[in-house]
């Protein structure tokens, strides 16, 4: 019984659903407006911080498909680094979770003026699915000032990338509170 199903499955098609179709104009589109955008706000490229504050990494597999070969925002001069020294923008994903709060406020403190918060998902907006939990304060604006909430779960590459060019496009300057 079971070599039958095997030989089928060794044979035959996959069973796995086709990726989405990318519109490399739109992302192109995208990619040179945020571009263009971050040089006459900032005067340089975008620098972004991910921080995952307890998510089911949903979010963080869109996030990384912004680096990878299909979107690669690096030839826009977008930029992920490794510490909040060096970034513009903390893009935080998952709840705030309790053994989290202290480590997200650090990073807020680290990160030098101007800077942007962004909560990325349905989970750093309110909690999402982990909301009520005792381990959860609620969403990461329960731990941080928030400029910007992106719902979603997850939220797509394409929706990413119009949220962080809203950000930069509005008129409001950064929050400059601190924790």
């Amino acid at each position: 019984m079971l070599w039958p199903r095997l030989a089928r499955a060794l044979v035959g098609r996959p069973l796995t659903d086709p990726a989405p179709a990318l519109s490399q104009p739109t992302i192109a589109a995208l990619g040179e407006r945020l571009a263009a955008t971050a040089r006459a706000r900032l005067g340089r490229s975008l620098s972004i911080r991910e921080i995952d504050s307890g998510s089911c990494n949903g979010c963080e597999l869109e996030v990384n498909a912004l680096q990878n070969v299909a979107y690669d925002l690096e030839r826009f001069g977008l930029r992920f680094v490794a510490s909040p020294k060096h970034a513009d923008v903390l893009l935080v994903t998952g709840p705030a979770c309790r053994n989290m709060a202290e480590a997200m406020e650090r990073a807020l403190a680290c990160t030098p003026e101007p800077r942007w918060v962004v909560a990325a998902g349905d989970c750093a907006v309110d909690g999402g699915v982990f909301k009520g939990s005792y381990a959860v304060h609620g969403g990461v604006g329960a731990v941080l000032p928030v400029d910007l909430l992106i719902p979603g779960c997850p939220p797509s590459p394409e929706q990413l990338l119009e949220g962080l060019l809203a950000l930069l496009e509005a008129e409001a300057p950064p929050r400059r509170a601190t924790p």
